[in-house]
């Protein structure tokens, strides 16, 4: 992939803007804590690792400008700072971790002076993206190898390199198979209601060269029937520790419709999704979001006034649909319970 989603450049921090996609490619300068707070929750920055990143960054934007002198008074300034990016979305755990990760730097820290500190933080938000890079291949290259010459593919939502700093997670393998030569043809479903998989997935593979379908939602039924599908690979925005997984609403639908037809379901994730706190998917978070996201969708009303709208963000699919999860450390199988308590302990 060319496109980086974050880019710093002389301090100025940059994302690609993913509401102008497919037909605009613009990267955004983010200044300051709160642009960087609209990114995230209007999706001009998504997907669980890109969230984690930018949160990253956007501790460094809402510190770079403080007055503070010592670090008792700086120290309030950073978590006036996260406790606030921590209000943009609820569902992907990356946002926190990072979040958490930033402070914990902070506070190792805490004997620097404050504009040294201030630089450090800057050094550490990049550091973490270069991490993600790296993880994020090492996804691709362990999937890769769950993948056959000439097999159909069918992801849900995006989870390429627009949802992280480049590769992506589910992507990921496509791209690394792409490299060592694999032929694979990729169905992408268009995820209503904002279009992501159609928009940037589809986008994103078309630019890399990647031979993609896109369908509608309501069509992965019959390309299974068909046989036009061999494995379906989604990523996650948080999977509990029993295996649960939290990703785009549909995923659920998609994970049903492949065990009905004796397809391989694997989530590709980094380990810092796994949220190790949770026992099962009914503790995580689900984000609802504006009703006329589905009603006005792009801006064109497609449903009578004052119709009522249930529009979460996400849904929950029981770990039992799960073949197994793809992560930098190697593919883990069932009991996942068990398996990530074992990879955490590695």
């Amino acid at each position: 992939m060319s496109v980086h989603t974050i880019t710093v450049d002389n301090g100025q921090v940059k994302i690609i803007d993913q509401t102008l996609l497919p037909t605009t490619t613009e990267y955004r300068v983010i200044h300051n804590k709160e642009e960087m707070w609209e990114a995230i929750k209007i999706l001009r920055i998504r997907g669980a690792p890109a969230i984690g990143i930018a949160a990253a960054f956007g501790t460094y934007l809402g510190i770079k400008d403080s007055q503070a002198a010592d670090f008792t008074s700086f120290w309030n300034d950073v978590e006036v700072t996260t406790d606030y990016l921590a209000t943009s979305r609820p569902t992907a755990v990356n946002l926190f971790w990072a979040l958490d990760l930033m402070k914990a730097f902070i506070k190792k820290n805490d004997s620097l002076p404050v504009p040294e500190l201030k630089q450090a933080i800057l050094e550490e938000a990049q550091r973490m993206a270069e991490e993600d890079t790296a993880i994020c291949r090492k996804i691709g290259e362990y999937g890769e190898e769950l993948l056959q010459d000439g097999q159909g593919v069918l992801t849900h939502c995006n989870a390429g390199g627009l949802c992280a700093t480049r590769y992506g997670t589910a992507l990921a393998p496509f791209f690394i198979a792409q490299e060592r030569g694999k032929k694979i043809h990729v169905y992408a479903d268009e995820t209503r209601p904002l279009l992501q998989g159609a928009r940037l997935t589809s986008w994103e593979l078309k630019e890399a060269g990647i031979l993609v379908t896109l369908i509608c939602d309501n069509m992965a039924a019959s390309v299974m029937a068909k046989g036009k599908v061999q494995a379906v690979i989604v990523g996650t925005d948080r999977t509990a520790s029993n295996g649960d997984v939290a990703n785009k609403i549909g995923t659920y639908g998609v994970a049903i419709l492949a065990k009905e037809h004796n397809i391989p379901f694997y989530v590709a994730l980094p380990t810092s999704t796994i949220d190790m706190a949770l026992t099962s998917g009914d503790q995580i978070p689900i984000e609802e979001r504006d009703p006329r996201e589905i009603t006005h969708g792009f801006g064109k009303q497609t449903a009578p006034d004052g119709i009522d709208v249930y529009n979460p963000a996400f849904d929950v699919t029981p770990n039992k649909y799960v073949t197994a999860f793809i992560t930098e450390k190697g593919i883990i199988r069932p009991p996942y319970d068990v398996n990530f308590k074992k990879l955490f302990e590695g």
